[in-house]
């Protein structure tokens, strides 16, 4: 495999590989990959400030103490979270310059098999996430045109509406793709944090004292002393939770870029938290924030930093930023979902690509889904400081896992035992303190989001669990003891021919086995008699882009395994790649594929290729424990309702045929029947 830092691409093409090119990141920083990296990677921690203070401020007393107190934590939490555990640490287990939970997970399941738990609570947790992010972040953006005074009582009704139409025509436009508006994304960016440090810098005159925040000591006394200080951790979360996304989109933007563009946007961020604090406390000190007064005065932490006449640009900017850090989550929630199904983690949903850009693709399925619940939150919470009670549970649980699977990938590196606990000890302490902050949320809303969780942990544990199961009833065979079997039937000429090639996907690791199901299909069912019988196996690798098949050739030119080796990112086309293995062993004349009928062969026609796909369905004959028996009702249930097994593997339906075959997985063992004489 040759790799091409220029071009950006991984062309594999031997005699026993495919060809595909995708572009590969690189450590390399450039002013493109940095704006990149802008517009990707910063949406959902960017516009952070539009929310964290004025969810720190509600119905309290600004003062110095809290200002002062709940502004340090900020800073050491963005110092803590997102600079060193994210960008210094966690950005180096790059899975070939991949990130995300499942590229993690993918580099540590060998080790320890209950990995898997954490990565399935980790990408259920995100993409429950997915669905506050939008919300909040366009609400909070919109919520702005209340400063105007001619706006200054605008019914909530009316900014429910205008979110919900922004929220209607950003999903409808996901079908299309963002590689176009994709590339205005970095300078979108660019402006808002920009405009982020020069608000920030504009108004931090307004108290020099605030740069006392810089000190933790500040943050220490605030969580010590000031009433419920703990308690408003979860308020102060709200700036970090976009800290995973550094993680998760690594592969679009590479270590290098992200790791440079962070100190802008970390600058921009504190210079910008420096200034709302500076503002409060020079503005509004001794004053208590309820509702009625932050209504009637129209205070905002954030607009506030706004002349008046920037109102309506300074809306349009933020609004922007808000879509596209929901446009960040959505696809994240894409990538995650189609990773998943890779892993064997979520049941097979029709995926499409809406253009040739690397990491564009489109869900239907989960667009539907993300869809209803973002316009369920909008409707549920109406207002973005009813959502804050909900918005944060989701991310701590997924940053608890990647801690897990972390301190795995360390042990994997043989990393001194030392360091390991030490990470462990910290940020165990660090995000069980966040978590348990955030947990006074639950039955405020955040018991919504952790609802969702739940739900999407579920479903990727029945669909887990239930291939566990499953695969105590897959009996495999000697392969060797039928061939003989199988080649006098391909010559008994008394038995209709099924097909010139008949082609069976197989689960069986080692070539020398086979399912006693494909067998039995082949000889006793229905025997199928055919000129070549060709096996295809499917290997799902850790690594990401991998793209190659090997062929064995068991009786040449009658009985042949193709083994194709597919990364977790890889869409498996089986029928475009099987096409392009028969045509590179045609061309090395390793296999005659033209029809052996007479008429057919004189002209040189090329047989027809027959796909058997093997589909299980749960037979009434079996004895299995009430809980296994709930899984295997739901996996069933989801599989009715989910992709089918040949499109799920890019099978063309013309070519193919379904047989069912029922599946025992706990036979009946104490059948209590007697026979009776008359």
């Amino acid at each position: 495999m040759q790799a091409s830092v220029q071009n950006q691409s991984i062309c594999t093409a031997t005699q026993n590989t495919t060809c595909i090119k995708v572009r590969i990141p690189t450590n390399k920083v450039t002013a493109a990959g940095l704006i990149i990296a802008l517009g990707i990677i910063y949406g959902d921690i960017g516009t952070s400030p539009l929310y964290v203070f004025n969810a720190i401020i509600g119905d309290r007393v600004v003062s110095e103490d809290l200002i002062l107190g709940s502004l340090s934590c900020i800073i050491w939490t963005l110092t803590l979270q997102t600079t060193i555990k994210y960008v210094i640490l966690i950005l180096r287990a790059d899975n070939r310059g991949e990130g995300g939970t499942f590229a993690l997970y993918a580099l540590v399941r060998r080790r320890k098999k209950w990995l898997v738990i954490p990565a399935m609570i980790g990408g259920a947790a995100l993409l429950a996430d997915g669905i506050i992010t939008p919300p909040i972040s366009i609400t909070s953006a919109i919520e702005g045109l209340e400063e105007l005074p001619v706006l200054r009582g605008m019914a909530t009704d009316t900014v429910v509406i205008i979110v919900i139409a922004i929220l209607s025509i950003f999903f409808f436009m996901q079908q299309f793709g963002t590689s176009s508006i994709g590339k205005i994304f970095g300078p979108i960016m660019f402006v808002w944090f920009t405009m982020l440090a020069i608000l920030g810098g504009i108004h931090v005159s307004d108290d020099l004292g605030i740069f006392k925040a810089l000190s933790p000591v500040y943050a220490i006394n605030f969580l010590r002393n000031y009433p419920q200080g703990f308690w408003l951790l979860g308020a102060v979360f709200l700036c970090t939770t976009g800290a995973e996304a550094l993680y998760s989109d690594l592969g679009h933007c590479g270590r290098g870029n992200i790791r440079t563009s962070w100190i802008y946007v970390k600058f921009c961020l504190l210079l910008n938290y420096f200034g709302q604090g500076a503002y409060l406390l020079a503005h509004h000190n001794g004053l208590k924030i309820t509702a009625v007064v932050k209504k009637s005065m129209g205070i905002n932490a954030f607009y506030d930093l706004m002349p008046s006449w920037f109102i309506i640009p300074g809306v349009i900017i933020a609004t922007s930023a808000a879509i596209i850090a929901s446009q960040a989550m959505i696809s994240g929630a894409f990538t995650l979902i189609s990773e998943a199904m890779r892993l064997n983690l979520w049941p097979k949903v029709k995926i499409r690509y809406p253009s040739e850009e690397k990491g564009q693709l489109f869900i239907p399925a989960i667009s539907a889904l993300l869809f209803l619940g973002c316009v369920g939150v909008v409707l549920y919470f109406r207002k973005s400081s009813n959502m804050e009670a909900a918005y944060g549970l989701a991310i701590i649980v997924t940053m608890f896992m990647t801690t897990i699977l972390f301190a795995n990938y360390l042990v994997l590196h043989r990393v001194k035992s030392i360091w390991i606990y030490l990470f462990l000890s910290l940020y165990f302490v660090v995000e069980a303190a966040f978590l348990t902050a955030l947990l006074k949320k639950f039955v405020h809303g955040g018991y919504i989001t952790l609802m969702i969780g739940l739900l999407m942990f579920l479903v990727m544990y029945i669909w887990y669990r239930s291939r566990k199961i499953k695969n105590r009833y897959v009996e495999f065979v000697r392969l060797e003891h039928y061939i003989p079997k199988i080649q006098e039937l391909s010559n008994d000429k008394s038995v209709p021919k099924y097909a010139t090639h008949l082609v069976y996907l197989t689960s069986a690791n080692n070539p020398k086995e086979i399912e006693h199901k494909i067998i039995y299909s082949i000889l006793n069912k229905k025997p199928k008699r055919s000129d070549i019988y060709w096996f295809v196996h499917v290997d799902t690798l850790d690594d990401p882009y991998t793209c190659d098949y090997k062929v064995e050739h068991i009786i040449p030119n009658d009985i042949i395994r193709v083994d194709f080796r597919l990364g977790f990112r890889m869409e498996p086309r089986i029928n475009l790649m099987f096409r392009k293995v028969v045509e590179d062993l045609v061309a090395n004349k390793e296999v005659n594929i033209i029809s052996r009928y007479e008429s057919l062969a004189q002209s040189n026609t090329v047989g027809d290729f027959q796909f058997m796909v093997m589909e299980k369905y749960l037979s009434q004959d079996n004895e299995l424990p009430f809980l296994e028996k709930v899984i295997m009702k739901f996996h069933f249930w989801m599989k009715e309702h989910s992709l089918s097994e040949e499109r799920g593997f890019g099978l063309d339906v013309a070519n193919v045929t379904v047989e069912k075959f029922p599946m025992i997985v706990g036979p009946v063992s104490n059948l209590k029947l007697r026979r009776v004489e008359e």
